[in-house]
């Protein structure tokens, strides 16, 4: 398993990758947590669950575990990693 949305730190994006799981939650999919498209990290809270992030606008919060299952490649500098 590579990095996951989980493992981003606060303003690190990553392009989505693939699902570790095929269960995700529709409602995710709907904001578009699909792959291809640019996730951000926005803020973790307190006790780190749930996470904030930004896809295609729109500001999501999720939790760890599902966080956990999609995975990224890592954009560093414009370019993916």
């Amino acid at each position: 398993m590579g990095t996951t949305v989980a493992h981003l730190k606060r303003g690190q994006k990553g392009i989505i990758r693939e699902f570790a799981d095929d269960i995700l939650p529709i409602k995710l999919l709907e904001l578009g947590c699909l792959p291809g498209n640019i996730v951000e990290l926005v803020q973790v809270a307190p006790l780190k669950d749930p996470i904030y992030i930004n896809v295609n606008g729109s500001h999501i919060a999720i939790r760890r575990s599902m966080a956990l299952l999609i995975e990224l490649d890592i954009i560093e500098d414009g370019t993916v990693l």
